[in-house]
């Protein structure tokens, strides 16, 4: 009986990096000590991760009306907005309070 042969190739996947990062830069644990609960954390970030977003739309626009607070710590323009909200919450540049308190 005869078998055929394979031939392996090393095939590269894209997408991938040997550090990753996002949700490991800060480290979760990390985040988790800044805060009361997972919930807290997500909406806060999400919050913040708006603002973000908006002040960069700002700045584009380029008509000098700026309503929103720009990154707080240093920024790329290529690193995403919760990355940097996320960021923001490790290295304590947030009162996260609740309004009113």
């Amino acid at each position: 009986m005869r078998f055929g042969r394979k031939i392996f190739e090393r095939q590269t996947l894209f997408g991938t990096t040997p550090q990753p990062e996002g949700i490991t830069s800060p480290a979760i644990d990390e985040l988790l000590e800044k805060v009361d609960s997972k919930y807290t954390l997500a909406v806060f970030s999400a919050a913040r991760a708006r603002q973000i977003n908006s002040y960069r739309q700002e700045m584009k626009s380029g008509d000098g009306n700026i309503t929103n607070i720009g990154p707080l710590v240093p920024a790329t323009p290529e690193e995403k907005p919760l990355s940097l909200a996320l960021a923001e919450i490790v290295e304590d540049k947030l009162d996260m309070g609740a309004a009113g308190e």
